[in-house]
């Protein structure tokens, strides 16, 4: 009852830090929506005669009471910056332009000026954050207690408190806290989490055990051999954190633009304050200062600072549509850099569920020989088994009896009368059964059958390939990717085969999670090399942590995947992952055709504005409409269709 109480708690707890963060996520528009209605309700008062009291000092208020929620965060961001030494910022830039608009005597042009720079925050915060979590699901997956034998009785404990040499018992559904020696008979367990192998791996007394295996058969007994924090899991989850620290952070364009762009402008501007004097007659300090401050305004980067985070929004946008969802804009970016994909194999091009891929029958019809077998698998949970029970034989079901395991090797049972043995090559040579040589060179699992002392055929069992897997492989060799590699813990036979049928230009098998880590970071290493890595498992998460692009199959994928990934694959399609790069590719040519119109309308008016030529109404133009055109040229990415 405790228990229950305990996770009831927790769920209340977690919903309400959910409402928490959402009440939060709101309040950061809240000073926005009020700098645009009182933007709003000034330029109102001022282009409408029925107020006439809205002018002198009400009317400055106003509009200070309007610039403060968006403008003082930016002043305060500007003057940290100058505090360490970071003077020529876009915070800088922006406070003074704005500032200077209202010295000017141009309110309503300061605030919006700095509303929209605050809105393209907004926005550009909104999309990295999007979906964006963090590598503690991994604290979900790792077991929190362990049942050790302590004063004659198995007690709960937490499994950091485990010594080395410690016996602990597993259950059957339950993760396997610690590394250790299986002190049972025999275990069957899941390990696809670890290792990426979709076959349920059974092992004999004496084997060793990983942590964050799930056990699948009956209650067994493990004598541990590592601490916790020495244990498979925790070395998973060391290993993502280090691989995460080692991924160097996209500087946003725009950051990098106003190192150069902010001190070239506010120098201008200082020389047109005063250089004049040397060079004009009948010099006056006052209309110099007019216009180096209208200068200023016209060269405020608003239209590059709303249109490049919206251009990438868009093509977020454009992404979650299509199933894609990348985690910032950042790897839109770097999506259009990669050149090598590397894949795992279990659940990323393949379905993870086991299949029948072939039924060969010697001595009986296919329907019978099915039906001898079926009988004996039932008597058996193995998800191989399960395979077998989804063929649909028709007529009566046989019945098997007296089923009887043989460790490591298979069933033993009568079915009709008849003496039925069903499993590897072991079984059958064990019992003096002549298999045919054709079976060895099978890479695929196989479930061999005798009856009657006579060997009866066989049945290979294996993952199905997904629907679209050949299609994703063409496609991503059509967006112009040069190598495609496969790296996968399932046996290297397999993986081979797997490889040789979808055209993968090289493939490794049979690799722990350190191993696939070790390729890519060789990968990485070799010069023009842009390294995404596609997985779904526990064990891909240090490689997509570590990839330049790290992307997870969003369906059926571990939560630890999904939160370490860079993009997120919804529907589990590989074939969305060329997509993913021909929308990454859409997206980086927009910002680019925005800023190369940023660019070209503020030259031709900053030199106007030099001249003395430019008045207020172009500064407008070449700041707020540029804009509004760069938003219109963004919204073209919702319309685009990627095939």
């Amino acid at each position: 009852m405790k228990k229950k109480n305990l996770n009831l708690k927790d769920l209340k707890t977690t919903s309400n830090k959910n409402k928490v963060s959402s009440r939060l996520s709101i309040r950061e528009y809240i000073p926005s929506i009020f700098s645009f209605v009182m933007l709003i309700a000034g330029i109102t008062f001022d282009y409408f005669e029925s107020f006439p009291h809205f002018s002198g000092w009400i009317r400055i208020v106003w509009y200070v009471v309007a610039y403060l929620p968006v403008g003082f965060p930016v002043i305060s961001e500007g003057w940290e910056s100058i505090k360490k030494g970071d003077f020529f910022t876009e915070f800088f830039l922006m406070s003074i332009a704005t500032l200077g608009a209202f010295a000017i005597g141009e309110y309503p042009e300061g605030v919006a000026v700095m509303l929209f720079y605050a809105v393209g925050e907004l926005f550009q915060n909104a999309a990295v954050n999007r979906a964006k979590g963090n590598i503690k699901a991994l604290l979900d997956v790792r077991p929190n207690e362990a049942l050790v034998y302590r004063n004659s009785d198995f007690v709960s404990v937490n499994p950091e408190t485990v010594e080395i040499g410690e016996k602990i018992q597993v259950r059957v559904g339950e993760k396997v806290p610690l590394d250790g020696i299986l002190l049972s008979k025999k275990g069957s367990f899941n390990t696809a989490a670890l290792t990426g192998e979709s076959k349920p791996h059974t092992i004999a007394k004496g084997d060793t055990v990983f942590a964050g295996s799930i056990n699948l058969d009956g209650v067994i007994e493990i004598e541990t051999t590592k601490e916790f924090k020495d244990s498979s899991i925790a070395r998973i989850l060391d290993m993502v954190q280090n691989a995460t620290a080692r991924k160097s952070k996209t500087e946003l364009f725009i950051r990098k633009f106003a190192r150069i762009y902010t001190p070239i402008v506010v120098f201008l501007a200082i020389g047109l304050t005063f250089l004049p004097y040397f060079f004009v007659d009948n010099y006056v300090f006052r209309d110099w200062l007019y216009r180096a401050l209208i200068f200023l305004v016209i060269s405020c980067p608003c239209a590059l600072v709303i249109s490049i985070p919206l251009g990438y929004f868009g093509g977020l946008g454009a992404a979650s549509r299509n199933g894609i969802l990348f985690k910032g804009a950042s790897f839109l970016d770097a999506m259009t850099q990669v050149n090598t994909v590397v894949m795992d194999k279990t659940g990323t091009v393949t379905k993870g569920v086991f299949k029948i891929k072939e039924i060969n029958s010697i001595t009986f019809e296919e329907a019978e020989f099915m039906k001898h077998l079926m009988a004996m698998e039932e008597q058996s949970t193995h998800p191989i088994a399960k395979a077998i029970l989804e063929y649909k034989a028709d007529g009566s079901d046989y019945e098997a009896t007296d089923v009887s395991e043989v460790a490591g090797k298979g069933l033993k049972g009568t079915v009709n009368g008849k003496t039925v043995l069903v499993g590897n090559k072991a079984l059958m040579t064990s019992n003096s059964i002549e298999v045919p040589s054709e079976t060895d060179g099978i890479v695929e699992s196989i479930v061999m059958v005798s009856i009657d002392g006579k060997f009866a055929g066989y049945v290979t069992i294996a993952d199905e390939l997904k629907d679209d897997a050949h299609q994703a492989i063409k496609q991503i060799r059509d967006a112009g990717i040069s190598k495609i590699i496969m790296l996968s813990g399932d046996k290297d036979s397999i993986t081979q085969q797997v490889s040789k049928e979808l055209n993968i230009d090289w493939a490794k098998g049979g690799l722990l999670p350190e191993d696939k880590l070790n390729e890519v970071e060789k990968l990485k290493k070799q010069p023009d090399t842009k390294v995404a890595f596609i997985g779904d498992g526990i064990n891909d998460a240090p490689v997509l942590a570590a990839s330049g692009v790290g992307i997870a199959m969003g369906g059926l994928g571990s939560d630890v995947a999904i939160e370490t990934a860079d993009v997120i694959i919804q529907t589990d399609q590989p074939s969305k992952i060329a997509r993913a790069i021909k929308i990454g590719r859409s997206t980086r040519r927009i910002v680019w055709q925005n800023i190369g119109l940023a660019f070209g309308v503020k030259v031709i008016v900053l030199i106007l504005g030099a001249g003395g030529l430019a008045t207020m109404w172009e500064a407008v133009f070449a700041d707020v409409g540029v804009a509004f055109l760069a938003i219109l040229n963004a919204v073209r990415l919702q319309k685009m269709k990627w095939n």
